[in-house]
């Protein structure tokens, strides 16, 4: 990647995690004075500073996928899909942190590089396929590197062909493989003094290796956004292997998941 263009991205990260930060913060204090003019004058300030992130980073495009999510969060929808007036001050709060999590996602996923000169007014209206090949020398296992590698990318592709179950499935499947291989690095003596449950890592359930790598503090918390339905992505295997979830996947549940993944790489790989 070219030096100036990793160097952009880095600093709009910081600055997303200082909005994220930002708007945590203004959450707790909504949920207890939601009512004062002051949180209320907090607010608006903080949301505009939000919408102007959003506009740089989607090159000032009102129809960028960011840029729609940003809008898309001041509205409420009626049962039959029209815009409604009157959504609370809190719930437009978290539904900014999510796009601001999107965010994250997205420039993680550019973090491993795009071509020389690819750089532009919004980072994120460089398309998604230009991105290199993504490493991961930071597994410790060797022969588990090239299967991830590889299985990285045909996520991607699968995206990008509009099929979302299997993206969904691959990038947990990822995701599954790199957080136990984390784990067992860690060894069972230390991972027991988080509480976490006897036998081999390998038999524990996903989420559970989710919540254990979390409060070991190899990663941090983006898996939080994991959608449900990838959190038992197992459950929808049939007995030869196939998915059973094809419908159920949404282009949305499949693009937040690979999002999950790239958060939980750059944890685990911080010296990139």
């Amino acid at each position: 990647m070219e030096e100036s263009l990793r160097a952009q991205i880095e600093t709009q990260l910081s600055h997303l995690d200082g909005l994220i930060r930002r708007g945590r913060q203004i959450l707790d204090r909504l949920a207890t004075g939601a009512s004062s003019p002051v949180i209320m004058a907090e607010t608006r300030a903080w949301q505009e500073h939000c919408g102007t992130t959003i506009n740089q980073l989607s090159g000032g495009s009102k129809a960028h996928w960011l840029a729609r999510s940003f809008s898309d969060a001041f509205l409420m929808r009626t049962t039959d899909g029209r815009a409604a007036e009157g959504v609370p001050a809190t719930e437009i709060v978290k539904r900014l942190l999510d796009v601001l999590g999107q965010a994250v996602g997205s420039l993680s996923e550019m973090s491993e590089g795009v071509p020389l000169g690819g750089a532009s007014p919004g980072l994120l209206s460089v398309p998604a396929d230009t991105a290199v090949r993504r490493r991961f020398e930071f597994v410790h296992r060797p022969e588990l590197r090239p299967v991830v590698e590889q299985a990285y990318a045909d996520s991607r592709r699968a995206l990008e062909q509009n099929e979302y179950d299997v993206a969904l499935r691959i990038s947990c499947g990822v995701l599954e493989a790199i957080v136990t291989d984390a784990l067992e690095h860690k060894g069972v003596q230390a991972l027991a003094t988080v509480g976490a449950p006897a036998g081999k890592i390998g038999d524990w359930p996903f989420e559970t290796r989710l919540a254990v790598a979390e409060r070991m503090g190899l990663i941090r918390g983006g898996c939080a956004r994991l959608p449900a339905i990838a959190r038992t992505y197992r459950e929808y295997s049939n007995a030869d292997g196939q998915s059973g979830m094809t419908s159920a996947v949404s282009e949305s549940d499949a693009r937040r998941t690979g999002q999950v993944l790239n958060v939980v790489i750059r944890d685990l790989d911080p010296g990139r």
